[in-house]
């Protein structure tokens, strides 16, 4: 389309936005947010586009400024909590959704080069996971318990433990954005290597279905969790190497932001993780299997829905798809 096409087509849509934060026409938060996510996907269409033109500067301009009053509206008319992870994360989610398919795609690479590791080099395992732990899951696969490593300790501290490790995991994914994400993909090449490692290692002795049915009660949502942590790092990345028309401070600060916000949308996900880990996953050798895996399937489920599924009914109820 040619750009004086694009402006006539869309000059009126952009005027009504004007008005929204006039004093000569009020509307309610709901529309002037819809238009807002409107003006978003125009602005996406000129940066693509027309990256030079004074449409670009004047789209960027009306969306800057009005971004923040147009979800303090929206705050104000909803509960706070559910506004964030109900509305503002899943936006959040449809707009830097190419982020988390790298993020998952980069993962299952590194997984699969794990994989192929350690299948063709019988000492990978032992370097990777270290010569103590390989000697002490041997000595649990031959004594019948694959998972007993999961039983020490107390439930209540393992709880702790656990959280604590893997919060400070995804602190780690996110903030290595700042090194334009070459730190948060150096972490993710460490942990799917390592998960990868860990499986194949089962699956070599012999043990692959009972780790399937254990680590997984709780790995799914820390696994994945950490999968989105490394996304919001990769934002931050992109926000520092790709400003578009933005200065690059005023991109860094954007993009660091609404990164954030993402990564505090993962710490439910990862309390449960680690509850999951303290309580659940020691009892796995003893709970029927079917239940097991009810659990992996409903966590997948839910965390796959509100990442994947919800940011797009949310964007289609803000009439931005």
């Amino acid at each position: 389309m040619r750009e004086v096409a694009f402006i006539k087509q869309n000059k009126e849509k952009w005027l009504e936005f004007e008005q929204g934060f006039s004093n000569k026409e009020k509307k309610s938060p709901d529309v002037i947010a819809n238009l807002h996510i409107k003006i978003m996907n125009d602005l996406v269409y000129a940066q693509t586009y027309y990256p030079k033109s004074k449409v670009t500067l004047y789209l960027n301009k009306l969306a800057k400024t009005s971004f923040d009053k147009v979800y303090d509206s929206k705050r104000r008319d909803k509960n706070v909590f559910l506004y964030f992870f109900l509305d503002k994360v899943p936006l959040l989610s449809y707009t830097y959704r190419k982020y988390f398919y790298i993020s998952f795609i980069f993962f299952f690479i590194c997984f699969f080069i794990g994989l192929l590791s350690t299948f063709n080099d019988e000492s990978f395992a032992r370097q990777i996971l270290g010569n103590g732990y390989v000697d002490k899951t041997l000595e649990n696969i031959e004594s019948g318990d694959a998972m007993a490593i999961y039983k020490s300790g107390s439930n209540w501290g393992t709880f702790i433990g656990i959280y604590d490790n893997n919060q400070r995991v995804g602190l780690n994914m996110f903030l290595s954005g700042l090194f334009l994400g070459i730190g948060t993909a150096f972490y993710i090449v460490v942990n799917a290597i390592m998960v990868a490692v860990f499986q194949a290692f089962f699956y070599q002795q012999n043990s692959l279905f009972d780790s399937l049915k254990g680590i997984w009660i709780h790995g799914t949502y820390e696994i994945f969790g950490i999968i989105i942590e490394a996304a919001a790092g990769y934002i931050i990345g992109a926000s520092i190497l790709f400003p578009g028309t933005l200065k690059r401070f005023q991109s860094f600060k954007i993009g660091f932001r609404d990164a954030f916000y993402i990564f505090i949308s993962t710490v439910p996900f990862t309390i449960m993780a680690a509850f999951l880990e303290g309580y659940v996953t020691r009892y796995s050798n003893r709970m029927p299997t079917i239940f097991c895996f009810v659990i992996i399937i409903c966590s997948l489920i839910s965390i796959s829905y509100y990442y994947l599924v919800l940011p797009f009914v949310v964007a289609k109820k803000h009439g931005l798809r």
